[in-house]
């Protein structure tokens, strides 16, 4: 039977979507209040791979909510699939690593976790990507790895949440700040007026931050811009990732080649710029060379929202009773928002969590 609780979740990207997703069946009414269109932010400009970049490279806070996602990515896909008739094509392609300074810590990391890394022989990363540049001398492998393609998985969930009777999206329907009573974090004010809750999540993504200082909380998240550009190509033209020199490329079922992406910190500015389209097809054609006569379809921009060592910050903020973080992924939503929106779903409802909370705790973080 659901709780006798109303729970206001502000953000609607796939953190805060999968989280509505989550509570759903065991609330009684789930709010979800987005100031733009849901998921329109940068869980629609992002890559989805479902890994980290260069997972050996992070917090092993990071790797374990990975490792969980990446193996329910499949059945989370199959599962909307079914009750939205629209598919997330979570596509398993395999990633190449090419010319990697930290080989050998790569190598170490894998046979450690237990994950299926190996370096594999340059001829063999020509013969089964034969559209790939020349100049790279060594590889590592990792057969699992899909993409999840994520303006599909945004339109999957709205779609699933809004077939849900106790579950209300709000659009266009901006947070200004908090209702108190007393320490009670009560509901929040909206452009609207003031949406009650006896619980409120904040998954706002980079204006996560920015909200919670309203509290006088100061939240280290703050937004990194990142710029991609699309390339149509044949379906066939590209059958796996490939990665190098910070630079991916994505295949997409239908042929679309994502090539990402960049790093600035620019504020809240998400303007696509001229330089950074240069800098991304000199990346794109280093890659692959044939999309020199390529066409790009698409460039833009989205925002990050960048936290200290990419660890997220789920759970309860102390001293103010009702109040809730899901926020601060940085470079990693889509990938870790299965096991993050699971785990949230796990400690607001006074379940067993599926991993170990501590590391994500906002207390003595923030």
């Amino acid at each position: 039977m659901a709780r006798q609780q109303r729970v206001v979740i502000v953000g609607g990207g796939v953190i805060g979507l999968l989280t509505a997703f989550n509570l759903a069946a065991d609330v009684e009414q789930v709010v979800l209040l987005e100031r733009g269109g849901v998921g329109q932010e940068s869980s629609w400009a992002g890559g989805g791979i479902v890994s980290p970049l260069y997972p050996w490279r992070y917090n092993r806070a990071v790797t374990a909510l990975a490792h969980w996602s990446q193996d329910f990515y499949p059945q989370l896909a199959e599962r909307l699939f079914a009750c939205t008739g629209v598919d997330p094509q979570v596509h398993t392609t395999g990633l190449y690593w090419l010319d990697l300074e930290d080989e050998a810590q790569a190598l170490e990391w894998a046979k450690c976790e237990g994950r299926p890394l190996a370096a594999v022989d340059i001829s063999a990363v020509d013969d089964a990507v034969p559209v790939l540049g020349g100049g790279f001398s060594r590889a590592i492998y990792m057969a699992d790895v899909a993409n999840v393609r994520n303006p599909r998985l945004v339109k999957s969930l709205k779609a699933a949440l809004k077939a849900m009777p106790n579950v209300t999206i709000h659009e266009q329907c901006e947070v200004l700040g908090f209702v108190r009573e007393g320490d009670k974090i009560a509901g929040v004010n909206t452009a609207q007026g003031e949406i009650r809750g006896d619980e409120v999540v904040l998954s706002a993504g980079a204006w996560s931050g920015e909200l919670l200082s309203k509290l006088g909380l100061e939240l280290p998240v703050e937004p990194v811009k990142g710029q991609m550009i699309l390339y149509k190509c044949a379906p066939d033209f590209l059958s796996c990732m490939v990665l190098a020199k910070g630079r991916y490329a994505i295949p997409r079922r239908d042929g679309h080649i994502l090539i990402g992406s960049t790093l600035e910190h620019e504020g809240f500015d998400k303007t696509p710029t001229q330089t950074a389209l240069d800098s991304l097809k000199a990346s794109a054609v280093e890659l692959i060379p044939a999309l020199a006569d390529a066409e790009v379809v698409g460039h833009w921009a989205g925002l990050r929202p960048g936290s200290p060592e990419g660890i997220p910050y789920i759970g309860r903020v102390s001293g103010f009773d009702g109040l809730w973080l899901n926020c601060g992924h940085y470079r990693n939503g889509l990938v870790l928002a299965p096991a993050s929106c699971q785990l949230f779903a796990d400690l607001l409802l006074g379940r067993e969590p599926i991993i170990g909370p501590a590391p994500y705790a906002p207390e003595g973080r923030i």
